[in-house]
């Protein structure tokens, strides 16, 4: 198969129907993340979050009991309430960095990525936009983050779904 002019960067856009500052709030409190962050049928629990730039927001998904999968965020650039970097990658209990924990990616989905999340706002309604890059990846890893791109379509859009949820409830 050739993949031409699609770059490596996955972009996901959603318009969320709220102000730029409540979106940016349901992004960067502990609290907040806990109620819409991550696919849909999964809970979550957040371990540590230390929201300024080199903090950590360290989660568990729970989709079985007794089976959660770790995930973290570094966060980089925090610029509120326009933009957010972090690296983001699965983690194991205790924070530490570890390769996706599915069998059929084994060693071929990049270890970390980066991500780069605006906010902009027009008539009280935001427009969400994040982009996602393979860090320090090999050839293999790009192409399997890249043929991957309609299952984290799907992804987000869960994700995003419960966001949507979350804020329409508040």
């Amino acid at each position: 198969m050739t993949i031409t002019d699609i770059g490596e960067d996955f972009v996901f856009t959603r318009i969320v129907k709220a102000p730029r500052t409540r979106v940016w709030r349901a992004f960067s409190e502990a609290d907040q993340l806990a109620q819409w962050w991550g696919p849909k049928g999964a809970a979550i629990r957040v371990l540590a979050h230390d929201f300024r730039p080199s903090g950590m927001f360290h989660y568990a998904m729970d989709f079985q009991p007794g089976h959660p999968i770790y995930g973290r965020f570094i966060y980089g650039l925090i610029d509120a309430p326009t933009r957010l970097e972090y690296a983001s990658g699965f983690s194991d209990a205790n924070g530490g960095l570890t390769r996706a924990p599915f069998p059929q990616l084994e060693d071929r989905f990049p270890l970390e990525l980066h991500n780069v999340v605006t906010f902009e706002e027009n008539d009280g309604v935001t427009t969400v936009t994040a982009r996602s890059s393979p860090v320090n990846a090999t050839r293999v890893e790009r192409e399997t983050f890249i043929g991957m791109f309609d299952s984290m379509r799907g992804g987000f859009s869960g994700t995003f779904d419960k966001l949507d949820a979350y804020l329409a409830s508040q």
